[in-house]
């Protein structure tokens, strides 16, 4: 009697510990209905990419989806994948048909899956080029229809209740925002355009994720580019202030923030949280205000080391100090995964970026063989300090 008490206690304690270890990860898996259809209207573009998804024959979501496999995440951020109004015909048909299959199969019975700016049209010339077309620069974030470069998160734990999103904060509510001016001076958006602007190009989302007892605030994002633009750097400028709204939500410095239901703040201290997100800026290459991304980096509550790293990516440019670090193709630091220093033992990191003749080298060989940029995970042990 002793002996089994003794074994299931040590069977829980094992359940416990497992448990407790956790793989963070964050994916752009180029996933938006333009990869599939180049040309055509936005309807006909987004009931090609669910076709894709209603069956596992796509070459370029299997070799995303066995990527996924090999690293075998717990919390997932996929940045660009279309926004598709049904649910299970978008994300919950690419967990059905492509990653909960074969032997390999993972399952992610929990996903976040809402609407974005990207493609939402504008009344106005947002890109001051004399045309308001509603669409691409003249949208509230850049796209050619609502949700083109849209968002998901799946989860094999449970979401709180409380998930907050963010995608009608105004940009001009955000105390010091970066204003955009012309080259006379005068403000580029005009004072209508301006009062209506959100700060998200895509969203920011709070979703808080249960595991056992412990919850664990999960913020998710993509800034827009900063590029693309001209002399006025507006997207520069948003992409700052998109990276900066986190940084003032987990600091303390959040009594401006709303979200979409009117609730304002951030999060209080030693709340643990996890940064996922392609930010479409490097601290040191790139176009954008570095400073945007050095602050969040910078952050004593922010958890940075080790940097994720590959081999593939060092090897893509040799003679760059930094390709060790690069989470795109083209050379740049661009997705992370930030645990906060509080509640997590970091115990590994990485780029998923084999180099040729290693398993999976396949599926990065080109760009179309899965996406331009590169799967970046974190594993942690939670902990009470």
């Amino acid at each position: 009697m002793l002996k089994t008490v003794f074994l299931a206690v040590l069977l829980v304690a094992l359940r416990a510990t497992a448990q407790d270890t956790l793989t963070f990860a964050t994916y752009n898996v180029s996933m938006e209905a333009e990869n599939y259809v180049r040309r055509g209207t936005p309807g006909i573009s987004q009931a090609i990419l669910q076709q894709q998804l209603a069956t596992d024959t796509n070459s370029q979501i299997r070799n995303i989806a066995s990527i996924i496999k090999s690293v075998r995440p717990d919390v997932l951020l996929l940045n660009e994948f279309d926004y598709i109004n049904e649910p299970d015909s978008g994300v919950g048909a690419f967990i059905q048909h492509y990653l909960n299959t074969g032997p390999d199969a993972i399952n992610y019975p929990y996903f976040f899956y809402a609407t974005v700016n990207t493609g939402q049209p504008s009344p106005y010339d947002l890109d001051n080029n004399g045309k308001a077309t509603g669409v691409g620069s003249d949208a509230w974030g850049f796209g050619n229809y609502p949700g083109q470069y849209g968002m998901a998160v799946l989860s094999r734990y449970p979401f709180d209740t409380t998930i907050r999103t963010f995608q009608r904060f105004l940009w001009k509510d955000m105390p010091g925002a970066l204003i955009t001016k012309k080259a006379d001076s005068t403000n580029w958006y005009t004072s209508e355009a301006w009062a209506q602007m959100p700060l998200s190009s895509k969203s920011h989302w709070d979703i808080p994720v249960k595991v056992g007892n412990t919850t664990i605030h999960i913020l998710a994002s993509h800034p827009t580019p900063p590029t693309f633009d001209g002399p006025e750097d507006r997207n520069g400028k948003r992409n700052h202030d998109e990276i900066r709204f986190w940084n003032d939500y987990i600091s303390g410095n959040a009594k401006y923030i709303y979200d979409d239901r009117g609730k304002h703040g951030g999060l209080s201290a030693k709340q643990r949280f996890v940064i996922l997100g392609d930010q479409n800026a490097s601290a040191d290459e790139g176009d954008a205000i570095r400073e945007g991304i050095a602050s969040l980096l910078r952050n004593p509550l922010v958890n940075t080391q080790p940097v994720p790293a590959s081999e593939g990516g060092a090897a893509s440019k040799p003679n760059n100090p930094n390709a060790r670090f690069h989470t795109a193709f083209w050379g740049m630091r661009a997705d992370y995964v930030l645990p906060s220093y509080y509640g997590f033992k970091v115990i590994g990191s990485g780029v998923w970026w084999p180099v040729a003749g290693q398993p999976g080298a396949q599926w990065v060989a080109k760009r179309e063989s899965s996406s331009d940029h590169r799967l970046v995970w974190v594993k942690a042990v939670v902990s009470d300090k």
